[in-house]
């Protein structure tokens, strides 16, 4: 196997899921980490250090991702069809929505991106802070702090029911299932 494909494996995994958090969007996600591996390709030669190549492929995601959203500000997409739309926005299954997890990781899909991407970062790729740094071209400080703030509005919202989940279902009663299910 070549050298890009070896990259390609150890990496696609980690990169893909950085890219879910911030983008919040499988398929835009995967365009994003596509588009890394393509720059990879033209640019990744001029990396002297190999060993770094890791850092060097979420850094150049988080850029990307950052460029993106600033012509995506400048230049909006206006939706077609909102039949369309509304037939893709439906809502999650019950089970999904009774684990802590899958409710902590659509709050953190909700957060700033200033908060979401370090704690992305260090809770689902269990990046270093320095490595966060480098990545997120901040000081070790500032990602300390907007790891510890991000922590806070979480643990804020993970207090709060969610309005669109009924409370029966929170409290995890197996007849309320049931009877959801049909």
């Amino acid at each position: 196997m070549n050298e890009f494909a070896e990259l390609v494996d150890a990496h696609y995994q980690a990169l893909f899921r950085f890219a879910v958090s911030l983008t919040r969007d499988a398929d835009r996600a995967a365009d994003l980490v596509q588009e890394t591996f393509c720059i990879w390709a033209a640019k990744g030669d001029q990396l002297r250090d190999r060993s770094k190549a890791k850092t060097w492929l979420f850094t150049t995601l988080h850029r990307e991702f950052l460029g993106q959203r600033r012509r995506a500000e400048r230049f909006p997409e206006q939706e077609l069809d909102e039949k369309t739309a509304a037939a893709e926005a439906t809502p999650a299954g019950d089970a999904e929505r009774q684990m802590d997890a899958q409710r902590a990781v659509e709050l953190l899909g909700s957060l700033d991106e200033t908060y979401r991407a370090p704690l992305s970062l260090f809770y689902l790729q269990q990046h270093s802070y320095k490595e966060i740094a480098e990545i997120l071209d901040i000081p070790i400080g500032t990602v300390m702090s907007r790891l510890s703030r991000g922590k806070e509005i979480l643990r804020r919202q993970m207090t709060i029911p969610p309005s669109s989940v009924p409370r029966n279902v929170l409290k995890l009663e197996p007849e309320a299932l049931h009877q959801r299910r049909g």
